[in-house]
């Protein structure tokens, strides 16, 4: 019973409903700069090579850490050090999703573009933001509590947004769909007003340098240059296989491939999230069980099997249960992988630095997955749909042969050891 009531008091708590809701908001603009932006632009009759491109809008996603140490650093005058600037970044989210809403593709990209790249801008920051404040709230005790509920608000962000407006899509205009979406924004507006203020436990970077300075200089320290520099590369390389596929699946799924109405994948998708969402669980049991090392090994295999499915469908052809099985397989097999790669990446973080290392290394996978992945349409093009969904498969390897170094197949898997610096050194650099 002191069981149940000690849950039941976690779950019910007044942080974890403005974790929930943040974790609705840090997924909102996602798929709206993605897979739904490329649903629109594939409806409007733009060319593939210029919808894989978009992806490139997402670029700041991959160099949001270079301005995570201002948002460490300052503390805006109203709401606190982390709800202030959410507050700040979600208006700035609900008035360029607004734009782009008022923009038409079919009679030019770059207005929309610019609205795109905006609101990829203040998307990751509020990605910092959300994380941080998940870490600085949560007791040692709730954080399992804390990841789940900011997932499942996440993943509800992501269904609506990835899928609702689809259907939507097929009843009204697109620029319709992206206002009521900017709409949804206010959740995240009104949750940050009204979440309690994480209270500090270790003291904040005092100077501008410090916040900048430090969690590189401990990172590559504590690993040694050569060893840094593999880590990063593994992070790059490690997902591109998925990352190719999901930049074209939408477009392959539609009238660049197998032409689905934009209803028929509405369905299969929204199955999908919660295909992933079974998956994560499923995923944390079984590092429970053979740990994080075998875990990737064993989820990068299963990925690129996930990957082969949208293999088949593209030798099959347009085939509406194929392509639900093709769907789900890849959204499972990928959750997983996910699950094992955060874990990997987690465990390389100093607590002392935790938001800017995080940071970094969520950057370095942003860059692989929308950065390298631009060119996709271009090569789905030239090859042909079976053999490039054929590469996404193989482009596991790399990655599988870079395991061994950092989280080697053994009876005990090896964590990568994460020491804090000592206790008597000034971290901040104030004396």
């Amino acid at each position: 019973m002191n069981v149940n009531q000690s849950l039941l008091k976690v779950f019910s708590s007044r942080k974890m409903g403005a974790l929930l809701f943040l974790g609705f908001s840090s997924g909102l603009p996602l798929y709206l700069t993605s897979q739904t932006l490329q649903a629109w632009l594939t409806k409007e009759g733009i060319g593939l090579a210029a919808i894989a491109a978009f992806s490139l809008v997402k670029l700041p996603y991959s160099l949001k850490f270079l301005w995570s140490p201002l948002l460490d650093r300052f503390v805006p005058p109203f709401l606190g050090r982390r709800r202030g600037w959410l507050v700040i970044t979600q208006v700035a989210l609900l008035l360029g999703i607004v734009a782009m809403a008022l923009q038409n593709p079919s009679q030019g990209l770059q207005p929309l573009v610019i609205a795109a790249v905006a609101v990829a801008f203040f998307s990751a920051s509020q990605d910092i933001l959300v994380d941080a404040y998940r870490t600085d709230i949560v007791e040692a005790q709730e954080r399992g509590a804390g990841a789940s509920i900011y997932l499942l608000g996440y993943r509800i962000a992501i269904l609506v947004t990835g899928y609702v407006t689809l259907f939507l899509a097929d009843r009204m205009p697109w620029q319709v769909v992206y206002l009521l979406m900017s709409l949804l924004m206010l959740v995240g507006v009104v949750s940050s007003v009204f979440a309690p203020e994480p209270v500090l436990q270790n003291r904040p970077p005092q100077t501008l340098y410090a916040a900048v300075k430090l969690p590189f200089v401990e990172f590559t320290q504590r690993n040694g240059l050569l060893q840094a520099l593999l880590i990063l590369i593994f992070i790059v390389i490690y997902k591109l296989g998925d990352s190719l596929l999901k930049n074209v699946s939408t477009p392959f799924l539609l009238d660049k491939g197998l032409h689905f109405t934009q209803s028929d994948i509405a369905f299969p998708g929204a199955l999908g999230i919660f295909a992933t969402i079974v998956a994560t669980l499923a995923a944390g049991a079984i590092m429970t069980k053979i740990g994080v090392n075998r875990s990737l090994w064993i989820f990068a295999i299963l990925q690129a099997v996930g990957n082969l499915a949208f293999f088949a469908l593209a030798l099959v052809g347009k085939n509406y249960y194929l392509m639900i099985a093709a769907v789900n397989i890849e959204q499972f097999c990928a959750g997983l992988e996910t699950a094992a790669f955060v874990a990997f990446l987690m465990s390389l973080c100093n607590p002392s630095f935790s938001a800017t290392q995080y940071a970094l290394l969520s950057s370095l996978q942003g860059f692989s997955r929308d950065i390298l992945t631009a060119p996709a349409g271009v090569w789905a093009q030239a090859t042909g749909w079976s053999t490039f969904f054929l590469l996404t498969a193989l482009a596991a390897l790399p990655g599988l042969l870079l395991l061994p170094f950092f989280a080697p197949w053994n009876p005990k898997p090896v964590a990568i050891p994460r020491p804090g610096l000592e206790e008597d050194e000034d971290v901040w650099e104030t004396k």
